[in-house]
């Protein structure tokens, strides 16, 4: 056996059973065990022992950054195989005062119920330090503080495909949640998330999930992205009529519009009613991500009230969106704009039939009003006309397309 070949064996069996030290020195200079089979390998190939071709499946390098490893041994001998940066400190490295810093802010009150991400983020918004997730993450396991969400075995459902086009589908909800720190009280949370994009086109809270709150939500909603083609809610009464089941069971029973649905109907709003939350999943997960980053945005801010909430929810659907939001399969956008001659005020508000006498004179609500304004003598007597009860709490009526206004006359 030639002395090169021995020697090409000899080193394949370090390779597979290095049993040397972690470190050795050599002339003075400390090297890895790497570095010293390196050094080994590379001395051979420039005595012309091994070739540089025999080299490289040892070291398992190509042959030419071997030909530039012979060339720096040779130059600077066993300390060119040393990394300049070794022995310096890493500029990326976390100190011990950071950490400590890190710690003492995820204990105080105010941040302890934030998930690790969403800490992750506070401490970039507010705080100004700019680590990774899996950075803070290590930080908070090395001093005991575990994410506050469990993880919990969920029966698995074949998630529906989404829609390829932002705008023609929103699937809408309320959640009931304790939102503000230090209040017990629950208040429901309407929102409308679109499903090719997952991104959040309204929020708004109010004490109950309640009709009020969801025409303020969809209000929000066209204002900012146009009018969708369809919305998915459950079968919750204010969507449609208890006897809609029924009637597709039974033709005979009738079956009428709820407030909202004779809303979506002047809109040209098409309703979905899901048979279940698993079928709406998306916002029903939207909710898990809300319950556990609104309350700490909330208390960082010190908004403990519907009204300051519902400012802020305003403009964070667009920090959220910015995170959280996908692109769709497909570029077109399916959102519609308003029409010029429709007004939101108008259609999105509960309306009450009522008969006017002769005068344009009607009753509602133990109150007696008269039809005002231009054209309301035009209005018939015994007509019926639509009286508006306005999200502002004004009191309109309509005949047809036209809007009046009304003056109060007495009890």
């Amino acid at each position: 056996m030639s002395p090169c070949r021995g020697f090409k064996q000899n080193v394949i069996s370090l390779s597979k059973g290095w049993q040397y030290a972690i470190s050795m020195k050599h002339d003075g200079i400390v090297l890895t065990r790497t570095q010293w089979r390196q050094y080994e390998v590379l001395t051979k190939a420039n005595d012309g022992i091994l070739t540089v071709a025999e080299a490289a499946q040892i070291l398992e390098l190509s042959e030419r950054q071997i030909q530039r490893l012979k060339k720096k041994v040779r130059e600077g001998g066993a300390a060119a195989l040393i990394h300049g940066n070794t022995g310096n400190k890493s500029r990326a490295k976390v100190s011990h005062e950071q950490k400590a810093d890190i710690l003492n802010i995820k204990r105080n009150e105010t941040y302890k119920s934030a998930n690790i991400t969403h800490f992750a983020e506070l401490l970039d918004e507010h705080h100004d330090i700019h680590l990774s997730r899996s950075t803070v993450r290590r930080i908070l396991l090395s001093g005991n503080e575990k994410s506050p969400l469990t993880r919990r075995r969920f029966k698995l459902h074949k998630r529906r495909k989404r829609r390829p086009q932002q705008g023609l589908l929103l699937q809408t909800d309320a959640t009931h949640y304790q939102w503000f720190k230090g209040d017990s009280k629950y208040y429901a949370l309407h929102g409308a998330i679109d499903d090719a994009t997952s991104q959040l086109t309204a929020l708004y809270m109010t004490r109950n999930e309640c009709l009020n709150g969801y025409f303020q939500m969809l209000g929000i909603s066209i204002r900012n992205f146009g009018i969708p083609c369809s919305i998915y809610a459950d079968r919750h009464t204010i969507f449609q009529s208890p006897n809609k089941s029924k009637a597709e069971i039974d033709g005979s029973v009738p079956v009428n519009d709820t407030q909202l649905g004779r809303a979506l109907g002047e809109l040209g709003i098409g309703l979905i009613a899901a048979r279940s939350p698993q079928a709406k999943g998306r916002i029903e997960r939207l909710w898990q991500t809300l319950q556990s980053r609104l309350p700490v945005e909330f208390a960082i801010r010190s908004i403990a009230d519907l009204d300051a909430a519902n400012i802020f929810l305003e403009k964070y659907i667009y920090t959220f969106n910015s995170t959280f939001a996908v692109e769709p399969e497909k570029s077109d956008n399916m959102f519609r704009n308003l029409p010029y001659n429709l007004m939101l005020e108008h259609i999105l508000c509960p309306k009450t039939a009522r008969i006017v006498d002769n005068g344009g004179v009607f009753s509602f609500k133990n109150r007696t009003y008269k039809l005002i304004g231009k054209n309301s003598s035009t209005v018939p007597p015994r007509a019926t006309i639509q009286v508006l009860e306005t999200l502002s709490g004004g009191i309109m009526a309509q005949y047809r397309e036209h809007i009046f206004e009304v003056e109060v006359l007495g009890k």
